[in-house]
């Protein structure tokens, strides 16, 4: 007769930053493991080669996550932005299909490298979730005899952030608040690991913020004032300081007017607009699409705790 075991479920984990339990809804984890760089040295003038290892690595760990209670985990992306950056150490637990800890994945001196939010589009259902990638100087991961359980929290809040749920605005020009989609887009610190003496992982220091375009579509209908700071901005030349801009893209409730949390948008400029492509027999709306450039990002609203 073969004894089976129960198996670990994967859908039951929580996290803890500096040791305070996140309230947000944790969709997914994953990474957060050691990657080992080997040497491959030759032996004299053998074919046969040794190899052993050099340094150690460490993957990013990617989290999804819901904007419900996520208020310190943003106010630790809004101060990478400003460049007041921050080093965390937390823990993922994982838990069985009772909810009992089974496995322990500590991480130490963690800075964000990407936070990707999520596409937007009018006509959208489905929940929208932050995706944030952090990477730790340090791991240490263990596996534990059942015993604590774990309270995650469930996804009912959640639903409150939609992707159909949003607001664009730009100073000075009419029309932006009619946009009916914006891609996904993601902003990215960059690090540069520094190997010291006789440690196998290295430090992490920050490096560049990269700021992405802002790519989006709207009725034609709605795109005169568009079209002309095109115009003014490209065709006729005129400087680059007169034609940029300052925005908005709030990110709303349910009802379409309650703000959740905002980014604000600075140094906005034309990169491209055009029309979509057009199509014969078809009785579509006629949009443009339009990509801006951003100089800088910053996000404030009541999910950061701010008014």
């Amino acid at each position: 007769m073969t004894v089976q075991k129960k198996s670990y479920t994967s859908g039951h984990f929580e996290l803890v930053i500096d040791g305070h339990k996140s309230t947000a809804y944790l969709k997914s984890v994953d990474g957060g493991h050691v990657i080992a760089n080997p040497v491959d040295e030759p032996i004299g003038t053998h074919n046969q080669r040794i190899k052993s290892i050099s340094t150690l690595d460490i993957e990013p760990f990617t989290l999804d996550f819901g904007i419900s209670g996520a208020k310190d985990v943003l106010k630790w992306i809004r101060s990478s932005w400003k460049k007041t950056y921050s080093r965390r150490n937390g823990m993922i637990t994982h838990a069985n299909f009772d909810l009992q800890r089974t496995y322990e994945h500590e991480f130490f001196e963690a800075m964000i490298t990407e936070t990707t939010f999520p596409a937007l589009d009018g006509a959208a259902k489905d929940t929208a979730y932050l995706k944030v990638k952090i990477q730790p100087e340090r791991v240490l991961e263990r596996k534990i005899p059942p015993g604590a359980k774990v309270s995650p929290e469930g996804g009912v809040k959640q639903k409150l952030w939609t992707a159909n749920s949003f607001r664009l605005t730009i100073d000075g020009f009419k029309g932006f608040e009619y946009t009916n989609k914006i891609e996904a887009f993601t902003i990215k610190q960059g690090v540069k690991k520094n190997f010291i003496g006789e440690h196998r992982f290295p430090q992490i220091e920050p490096t560049k913020l990269e700021f992405p375009h802002i790519v989006g579509t709207l009725g034609l209908d709605y795109a005169d004032d568009l079209l002309a700071w095109r115009d003014k901005y490209h065709r006729d030349g005129s400087s680059e300081v007169d034609n940029q801009r300052t925005g908005e893209l709030e990110f709303l409730g349910p009802d379409k007017k309650t703000v959740i949390f905002s980014i604000n948008l600075f140094e906005v400029g034309i990169h491209k607009v055009a029309l979509q492509q057009s199509q014969a027999n078809q009785d579509s709306i006629k949009r443009v699409k339009y990509e801006l450039y951003v100089g800088y990002m910053e996000m404030d609203g009541p999910a950061l705790g701010m008014d």
